[in-house]
């Protein structure tokens, strides 16, 4: 929360003279825990819902300055951090890494993991001329993760 949430929003205030003058993007990186919050994973749940609500009320006072903010809700994407909780996950339901790393999206329903490049398009994109009149807006890329409208 200190870190993710806290650190988001302290770095947007400090920059926000910078952005307003220069009519610049603010893309905050969420989660789809915020979606889909699982007992397991409660305080990750909070933090993420958090900051789609940060990036929707810091959108808000952007309209009225001219700077444009939105959220991403990524879903299983593969990085370290990812790795790093498989790792977790498999120990935690004794299994091994590489049956984790297969499970899990079957146990999710997706065909398989996004990439991080994919998740730096969809950003290039929502700071694009072409994305300008978006804002306010939490985007969700999760291979269909979440099955909620």
């Amino acid at each position: 929360m200190e870190l993710k949430l806290h650190g988001a929003r302290r770095v947007t205030i400090v920059a926000w003279k910078a952005l307003k003058e220069s009519h610049g993007s603010v893309v905050f990186m969420s989660g789809s825990a915020a979606l889909d919050p699982k007992p397991a994973f409660a305080a990750v749940a909070a933090t993420n819902a958090a900051i789609t609500a940060l990036a929707k009320a810091f959108a808000e006072q952007g309209i009225k300055d001219g700077v444009q903010v939105n959220s991403i809700v990524p879903g299983a994407v593969m990085t370290e951090r990812r790795r790093s909780f498989l790792e977790h996950w498999a120990s935690a339901h004794d299994m091994s890494v590489e049956e984790a790393t297969k499970q899990f999206p079957e146990k999710s329903e997706i065909s398989r993991y996004g990439r991080p490049e994919e998740i730096a398009d969809l950003l290039a994109f929502m700071v694009s001329p072409a994305a300008k009149w978006m804002t306010g807006t939490a985007v969700r890329m999760d291979g269909g993760e979440i099955k909620g409208i």
